[in-house]
């Protein structure tokens, strides 16, 4: 059960769909959840995908699809972030896909103010930027561990919204090497 757990409910598709890839972050999974359900924008669907996790993460992110419908949790056997947020694209349903990472969290508005402005703008198929950085500023550097670089140089993959036809048609993902913060 704990592989794939999807709720009964309403099959139309959100705005929104809300990939959460998760790796033995049962420390920091709730503070995300949270996050996505305190939104102000109401109109979007959450798809975790717990990358074999070790750590019990099911047993955190399991009242979180008691509560809701629009919460669906799949689990892989290990195969890395790519793989991952590639499972959640092919299951989402929303207009539109971004990524929310378990240890990241969303303002209130996040969702909303985005909304405005795709609906103002149907045309656009990616739309990327808007992340206030709180706490350590820098990370290191994927290229030399021992140096570390400001995020204002990185490209922040939680800033992503995609229409989820044109992310579909990029084939997901490649498993190519990236940064990523602890």
């Amino acid at each position: 059960m704990e592989n794939q757990y999807k709720q009964k409910g309403n099959d139309q598709a959100a705005f929104f769909s809300v990939i959460i890839t998760t790796y033995n972050r049962v420390h920091l999974i709730e503070r995300t959840l949270n996050s996505l359900t305190e939104q102000t924008e109401k109109d979007w669907e959450a798809i975790v995908v717990d990358d074999g996790s070790t750590d019990d993460t099911f047993s955190k992110v399991y009242p979180y699809l008691s509560m809701s419908s629009k919460i669906k949790y799949i689990k892989n056997s290990h195969h890395g972030m790519a793989f991952s947020k590639n499972t959640g694209i092919r299951s989402s349903k929303g207009r539109y896909v971004t990524f929310l990472d378990s240890d990241d969290e969303f303002e209130p508005q996040h969702l909303q103010i985005r909304k405005i402005i795709l609906t103002r703008n149907p045309s656009v198929n990616f739309l990327y930027g808007g992340a206030k950085i709180i706490g350590n500023q820098y990370v290191p550097d994927m290229f030399d561990y021992s140096k570390n670089i400001s995020l204002e140089n990185c490209v922040i993959g939680g800033t992503f919204f995609l229409k989820r036809e044109f992310a579909l048609s990029l084939n997901g993902f490649r498993d190519i090497l990236v940064g990523a913060d602890a």
